[in-house]
């Protein structure tokens, strides 16, 4: 099963990163490149296990996908409900651990995926890690100026006021 990574260190402690990563619109669209459109659905309010959610890419592509982790401040994980015809499988993960620098973290985000139909899978599965080797690099990009962008670290903040 094809897998890509992106890691990426930021100038924050792990639990301001793990917020920043949680962060939901209209902040999210500030550092998130990959995301157009995102909201919970079910009638949740906030991440969990066991939370959906709606997601458009910048492709234009739909997903819905579950939480299927959520241990704040290490790491999330979730996997595809719903999603593009040509994913029989998605799933990914964000890690957030502290850095040898006080008051750092890395983030370690990683995607599976299995591609369909089988008899094109070896041809796709390139394609696709191709692809989301780009849009994970640029997403964590946006990532990491959004731990230092001062809107963000404050919406970041007020979510670990309120938990």
């Amino acid at each position: 099963m094809p897998v890509v990574e992106a890691v990426a260190t930021v100038p924050v402690p792990p639990e301001l990163a793990f917020a920043v990563s949680q962060t939901t619109a209209p902040v999210r669209y500030r550092w998130d490149p990959f995301v157009r459109e995102q909201h919970f659905v079910d009638g949740a309010t906030r991440p969990g296990k066991g939370v959906r959610t709606f997601t458009r890419s910048r492709h234009g592509l739909v997903m819905v996908s579950e939480y299927v982790s959520w241990a704040p401040p290490s790491h999330v994980g979730m996997k595809m409900v719903r999603g593009p015809w040509f994913f029989e499988m998605f799933a990914g993960g964000w890690r957030f651990a502290p850095a040898s620098e006080p008051g750092h973290t890395i983030a370690t985000w990683r995607y599976s995926f299995r591609c369909r139909p089988a008899l094109l899978r070896p041809v796709a599965d390139r394609i696709g890690r191709w692809l989301l080797g780009r849009d994970i690099r640029r997403r964590i990009a946006g990532y990491t100026a959004g731990c230092a962008d001062p809107e963000v670290l404050a919406a970041a903040r007020r979510s670990l006021a309120a938990d």
